[in-house]
């Protein structure tokens, strides 16, 4: 990318933006471009203009699916590309993916990088409607995602093979970058604290995250006079259909099994106030809290699903066992909660592959060589 070119990026939340795609923003506007980000804005707007970036606030409801509403985004998008004319969108995640390249065909962008962070809960989902829903947007995503001048970035192989497979995206124009990079300095290894072992669970509370077999997992492992603490990370996300009720945090709470931490926006401090970080989630893409864990030195346990078996090597940096297990699950918590030389040895290991692949300067680096192979000349 020579000549200075003006690229466009769509992504749900401002702070999921911010969380994953604002040090590629950064690079791509130091590299001499016009950067705009378009984003549902809530409380990091300051965040993203002190990067040097031109925000554009949309407000996006990811769960929404009433038609008018729809409609209206849809319209309020189309407004926005036809005024800023960018020669290159990025969009991040199912939602924008969808409208934004239905709006980049009509609107003539002529390149365009969708970034499928992960299927979600549109793709795991056993709910009726949700089944109803998928074919259709299947095919959706066979029309959008094959114009010329396009490309997919996916996170993990497993989630490539399934699309391509399925004849969605065309292998032809299907990039695998793992992850959206990890901050080798900010996250960085740390003594283990005194005391019980504290086990985290750092995401949303949303059932897919695998929440309750965390709190089963370490309900069985209280009953059996396991030493240990177990700490939920993380807020509701209200807006998402497998959100957890208050009502059984509240019951949580009350029982005393496990903490709610509530969310944190020092997550490296998180990292290090725990020995274990867990994420026994049903799907991911490729998730950045293992790896921020990882490259603080922390071992892993996860569910060997699309997205978390790559981002943890089976007896090298944790384990991962089967989905929605809880036995499973607390049995692999147990071997790293009694075995401190263990925990060491797998968050050496942890900490020393983030850095050799997926720190973020290599990730940067990938994505802008994709942007140039379809930004045109």
């Amino acid at each position: 990318m020579t000549a200075s070119r003006k690229i466009l990026y769509f992504a749900t939340e401002d702070w999921a933006f911010c969380l994953h795609r604002l040090a590629l923003a950064r690079a791509a506007r130091e590299s001499g471009h016009d950067v705009v980000v378009v984003t549902r804005v809530r409380d990091r707007a300051a965040e993203i203009t002190a990067a040097g970036l031109r925000l554009v606030p949309l407000e996006l409801s990811r769960g929404g699916m009433r038609p008018w509403q729809e409609l209206v985004t849809l319209f309020r998008l189309m407004r926005i590309y036809r005024r800023e004319r960018p020669d290159l969108a990025h969009h991040v995640a199912i939602k924008p993916v969808l409208y934004g390249s239905l709006v980049a065909a009509l609107t003539g962008v002529p390149a365009v990088v969708n970034a499928l962070t992960g299927m979600g809960f549109l793709f795991t989902s056993q709910r009726r409607f949700v089944k109803m829903l998928r074919p259709l947007v299947e095919f959706a995503l066979r029309v959008l995602l094959n114009r010329r001048g396009s490309r997919v970035i996916f996170q993990n192989a497993d989630d490539l093979a399934t699309l391509t497979a399925k004849k969605i995206v065309d292998p032809a124009n299907a990039r695998l970058i793992r992850g959206s990079g990890v901050d080798t300095e900010a996250f960085s290894p740390s003594p283990e604290p005194a005391g019980a072992p504290v086990v985290v669970l750092p995401a949303r509370l949303l059932w897919d995250k695998g929440v309750d077999e965390f709190v089963n997992a370490a309900r069985m492992l209280k009953s059996r006079g396991v030493q240990a603490r177990f700490a939920l990370v993380g807020d509701r996300d209200a807006q998402n259909p497998a959100v957890v009720p208050e009502a059984s945090l509240e019951a949580w709470r009350a029982e005393g099994t496990v903490e709610l931490w509530g969310w944190r926006n020092d997550m490296a401090e998180v990292y290090r106030e725990c020995h274990i970080v867990c994420l026994p989630s049903y799907r991911e893409g490729f998730p950045k809290v293992l790896l921020e864990a990882a490259a603080c030195g922390r071992p892993l346990v996860s569910t060997d699903v699309e997205g978390c078996r790559e981002a943890v090597a089976q007896d090298r940096s944790g384990f991962l066992v089967p989905v929605r297990d809880a036995p499973a699950l607390a049995e692999a918590l147990a071997r790293l909660i009694e075995d401190a030389g263990l925990r060491a040895t797998f968050g050496a290991a942890a900490r020393a592959i983030v850095v050799g692949e997926l720190a973020l300067p290599v990730v940067i680096a990938h994505t802008l060589a994709v942007y140039r192979e379809v930004l045109p000349a």
